[in-house]
């Protein structure tokens, strides 16, 4: 039986006879794609890196950690500048910020240089995620809003997959430093087809009518249509429910980058692979984590708008059950077998990717009207600081026990505590409002 919220929703939901949301989330998602492409390339190369530059494991989980340190930076100024600018610009900035920096980092002669230019990479790539939450909550309707944040951030385990053996190869055939090349030059060719092609859904010229009534009636705040907001950015970290958000995602985030950083590594040291066995099989996590995402995205929409569940509820169900599957990262590695060890890695993968659609989805939920790449910014500020520590913990665990098994039980123990915080502390998820002496004081 249809449940009453679904048949007041049904005027709303005859499908439009253009579909240019679904080709900007295409190209949002390429934007992802390229993106981890770009930052996994060097995970990838990283064995032919150390051997050329002369670098060691606690080096290089420091070179791999440099890139988080301008990318956590810049996330709330480009979240801002997102909001600001409008999105056309910010996405074609970024991308071509960071492609740019990616193709130089093939000139990188040494440690230091190399850390140069993966910070470059960064202050590109920060722009990113937060512009895509603005895009999302301007360009889809509500009921959209899972299956888009899960759609546009596949490309994050898409680009981590497609990179390793992709990159491999290349490096085989041409040398580390061409990877670099044919990866940032990627990056450009999407930047002058996004310019020809975006806009804010009222200025888009190849918009119908009918789809733009489809997204816009289906909103419960409608971003983008004049410039107002409530509130300045930093106010919004006065609310329990931003610092829960961060907690969690900054959980997520440790065990995720484990796989974009130490676990090519990981398969070559720990178990032995080959360059090629290791390119092949590093992509089943990220492509079992595509699966995951998937179903994560149609879930939290289908409690939601069709189960009649509240939006608190359709989130968490996600964000609690994903992290919690996500906790078998840290038995991985405590069994013999690569086969079983690659199974549970990738379990892991699929359930943190499970909560991912409704972690992205929480901006648009939540976030003060023309302010949801801000608070994408934010969150992701906070989950980037797990980006920050993961690498360097997993670099320096490695070498002073020459193993990864304690750094993987830590990624578990790391990822229960986001659960848990999801569970208990994240709140009542609505739309967020300063109180009337809160406005006088700002």
């Amino acid at each position: 039986m249809r449940t009453v919220q679904a048949a007041a929703t049904d005027k709303h939901t005859r499908k439009p006879h253009t579909n240019v949301r679904w080709k900007i989330g295409i190209l949002m998602w390429l934007a992802i794609s390229i993106n981890y492409l770009d930052r996994a390339n060097l995970s990838a190369a990283s064995g032919d890196i150390m051997k050329a530059l002369n670098i060691n494991n606690a080096e290089m989980g420091i070179v791999m950690s440099a890139f988080f340190w301008s990318y956590m930076v810049f996330q709330i100024p480009s979240g801002w500048l997102a909001d600001k600018v409008g999105h056309r610009i910010s996405m074609a900035l970024a991308v071509g910020w960071w492609s740019i920096s990616t193709a130089l980092t093939g000139l990188a002669h040494g440690f230091g240089s190399l850390i140069g230019l993966r910070m470059l990479l960064g202050v590109g790539e920060a722009g990113a995620a937060p512009s895509n939450s603005g895009i999302a909550a301007r360009w889809f309707p509500d009921r959209e809003r899972g299956r888009i944040s899960a759609f546009y951030d596949t490309g994050t385990k898409v680009g981590t997959a497609i990179a390793m053996p992709l990159i491999v190869w290349i490096i085989s055939h041409w040398g580390w430093q061409a990877s670099f090349a044919a990866s940032g030059t990627l990056g450009i060719v999407w930047v002058l087809i996004w310019i020809w092609y975006y806009n804010d859904p009222e200025k888009q010229k190849y918009v119908s009518k009918e789809e733009l009534h489809y997204i816009r009636s289906g909103q419960k705040k409608q971003d983008g249509l004049d410039k107002e907001q409530p509130m300045k950015w930093y106010q919004l970290l006065k609310f329990r429910n931003v610092w829960a958000i961060c907690f969690g995602f900054f959980a997520l985030n440790y065990s995720i980058f484990f796989f974009i950083t130490w676990f090519p590594n990981y398969l070559e040291q720990e178990r032995g692979m080959a360059a090629m066995s290791m390119g092949f099989t590093a992509m089943i996590p990220p492509l079992a984590g595509i699966v995951g995402e998937l179903i994560g995205g149609w879930v939290t929409d289908y409690l939601y708008f069709t189960r009649g569940k509240s939006i608190t509820f359709s989130r968490k169900f996600n964000l609690v059950l994903g992290m919690l599957v996500g906790t078998v990262i840290l038995f991985a590695g405590l069994t013999k077998s690569t086969a079983i060890s690659v199974a549970l890695l990738s379990l892991s993968y699929a359930g943190l990717a499970f909560a991912a659609p409704a972690l992205w989805s929480i901006p648009g939920d939540m976030a003060p009207k023309n302010m949801s790449s801000t608070l994408g910014g934010i969150e992701n500020t906070a989950s980037n600081i797990g980006g920050v520590l993961s690498p360097i913990i997993t670099g320096f665990v490695v070498s002073a026990t020459g193993s990864f098994v304690s750094a993987l039980i830590v990624s578990g123990l790391v990822t229960l505590l986001g659960a848990i915080a999801f569970a208990f502390w994240l709140g009542k998820i609505e739309p967020l409002t300063l109180k009337k002496h809160d406005v006088a004081k700002a």
